[in-house]
C-alpha cells in the first residue's frame, strides 16, 4: 500500500521582491498543483528567525510528483516564474513517506492545518540506529511532548528525497503557540534519560528551523475538505 507523503521545500526570495513573491506563489504555483492527481492540501510558512519561505505539500503517495500531470506543470513555466525560480535562494525540497501521526486527545481533525506554528525537526540517522531512534522517537519524546497543552501533534517522516542535506528523517510539530518550546513538557523530553543517552552519539544532530503559518489553506478540488 502506498504511503501518505509530504512535500517540504524552502525558498527564500529578496527584500526588494517578496509580495511579488508571495502574489505569484498563491496565485501561479500553487493553484495548478492543486489540479494534479495526487496532492491533497498545500500550506505556506514563513521562518520566524529568517526571510526563508515553507511550503508543505500533503500528497496521497510520493507517486505524485512523477505523474505527467505534474511532469507538465513543472516543464510548462512562462517568464515570471523562471525569472522567480532562478532569483531566489536557500532552496530545499524533501519528500517523506508518512512513519506515522500522533495528536493529543482533545485535538481536533483540523487542529493541523490550523496550527499557528511548525518546528520541523531534521535528523540523519545511520542506518543500524534507525530502529532505536524511532522507538525513542515514539515511546518517550512524542507522549512527553503532548503533555503540553499547545504542542498539538506530531507527524514524523522517513526522507526519500533530499535536497540539498542528507538527512534521513523528518518531524513536523504543529504547535498553538511558541511558548510551547518554553514548556515543562518539552524539558521534560528534552533531559529524559534515553534522549541523553542517544545525545552522546556524534550523530545525534538535530538541524532545527520554526515557521509561523501564513495564508490560506490551499485543497485540491477533488477533496471537500483535505484535513491532515
Amino acid at each position: 500500500m502506498a504511503k501518505k507523503a509530504v512535500l517540504f521545500t524552502e525558498m527564500t526570495p529578496g527584500a526588494s521582491w517578496e509580495d511579488e513573491f508571495n502574489r505569484w506563489y498563491d496565485t501561479e504555483h500553487i493553484p495548478p498543483r492543486m489540479e494534479a492527481p495526487g496532492f491533497i492540501n498545500a500550506q505556506r510558512y514563513r521562518n520566524v528567525d529568517s526571510p526563508a519561505h515553507l511550503a508543505l505539500y500533503d500528497l496521497e503517495s510520493r507517486g505524485a510528483l512523477v505523474t505527467p500531470e505534474y511532469k507538465q506543470i513543472k516543464a510548462n513555466l512562462d517568464e515570471t516564474t523562471r525569472r522567480i525560480l532562478t532569483d531566489v535562494t536557500n532552496f530545499t525540497r524533501y519528500i517523506g513517506e508518512e512513519i506515522g501521526c500522533w495528536k493529543r486527545p482533545d485535538a481536533n481533525n483540523a487542529s493541523l492545518n490550523e496550527a499557528a506554528f511548525v518546528y520541523a525537526v531534521f535528523f540523519t540517522v545511520p542506518a543500524d540506529r534507525a530502529e532505536e531512534f524511532d522507538r525513542w522517537y515514539e515511546e518517550d519524546d512524542i507522549p512527553a511532548l503532548l503533555e503540553c497543552p499547545d504542542w498539538l501533534a506530531v507527524r514524523r517522516f522517513r526522507i526519500v528525497e533530499a535536497e540539498p542535506l542528507p538527512f534521513t528523517h523528518l518531524a513536523l510539530h504543529y504547535l498553538a503557540s511558541l511558548d510551547a518550546l518554553q514548556s515543562d513538557a518539552r524539558e521534560q523530553a528534552r533531559n529524559s534519560p534515553w534522549r541523553m543517552r542517544l545525545a552522546q552519539e556524534d550523530w545525534f544532530k538535530a538541524n532545527v528551523a520554526v515557521f509561523g503559518r501564513t495564508g490560506q489553506l490551499f485543497v485540491a478540488n477533488r477533496f471537500p475538505a483535505a484535513i491532515v
